[in-house]
């Protein structure tokens, strides 16, 4: 469901995004993957990689109390299901969004969670952005650290792949821009003082400075089409699904780095 026009920012913000792509384009010539991690600062950069100093692993944390904790009328524990999450999660998180079968259409982490919770805890699912999605979702996704991307790409995900693709291509919003505008032709430069990444999704959730907490991938895809002044869509939205499966199959291989760190 798409909701109104966002109405966003200074003047002087949008002014500072069109003048920074303005900026001629990089070179067509094809270049490798870069995760967002390689643009950040030195600081940010140690941040991510000490385990004691990342604020993010507070919600790997919590998220570790809840895989643990009996809930919901069926009186279960994720880890009644899954037993450790070490073993039984490593790679899970690398491939998704997944093709659901019973949905006929990919699902995220995050919806796979709730659909855990609703059907085999008999619990009601969590809410977008809630602590204890966020924290369940990062919990899962930090048993695939290190490890590659390989979300799948067939005949059932094919079409949620290509809608996806589109949507990455499409321009949108009073801006009139598309995704590809940002983070294909002009990654490496800087906007409002930030880096621009090449969008490659190996470390959601995140934990953004600018947050002060750990966002999904979804929070920041929303956070983009504001940015554009485009029609937000809501969380768990089709078309936002699409879009991730196609950032992840757009960085395939690249290792996954739950929580990553961001400014």
């Amino acid at each position: 469901m798409k909701t109104r026009i966002a109405n966003v920012g200074p003047a002087a913000a949008c002014f500072g995004l069109l003048a920074a792509l303005a900026i001629p384009a990089c070179a067509g010539e094809a270049v490798p993957p870069r995760s967002g991690y390689e643009f950040m600062g030195r600081e940010t950069r140690a941040i991510q990689d000490d385990d004691a100093a990342n604020p993010g692993m507070l919600w790997v944390l919590d998220g570790e109390a809840l895989w643990n904790r009996k809930t919901g009328p069926a009186g279960r524990a994720c880890s009644d299901c899954h037993g450790d999450a070490r073993a039984s999660m490593k790679g899970v998180a690398a491939r998704y969004p997944a093709f659901d079968k019973a949905r006929a259409r990919p699902v995220d982490l995050e919806q796979r969670i709730n659909l855990c919770r609703t059907e085999q805890q008999k619990e009601k699912p969590l809410a977008y952005e809630s602590k204890d999605l966020l924290a369940l979702t990062a919990y899962v996704g930090r048993q695939s650290r290190g490890l590659p991307i390989a979300v799948a790409e067939d005949a059932q995900t094919r079409p949620f792949l290509e809608a996806g693709r589109e949507a990455f291509n499409r321009r949108q919003g009073q801006l009139n821009l598309s995704c590809v505008d940002c983070h294909d032709k002009h990654w490496g430069r800087r906007l409002a003082g930030n880096p621009i990444p090449q969008a490659h999704p190996t470390g959601y959730p995140i934990y953004r400075l600018e947050w002060q907490g750990v966002g999904s991938l979804q929070r920041r895809l929303r956070n983009c089409l504001t940015g554009m002044r485009a029609q937000t869509l809501d969380f768990g939205d089709p078309e936002l699904v699409d879009l991730e499966l196609f950032l992840m199959s757009r960085a395939r291989g690249m290792r996954i780095e739950t929580p990553a760190v961001r400014p």
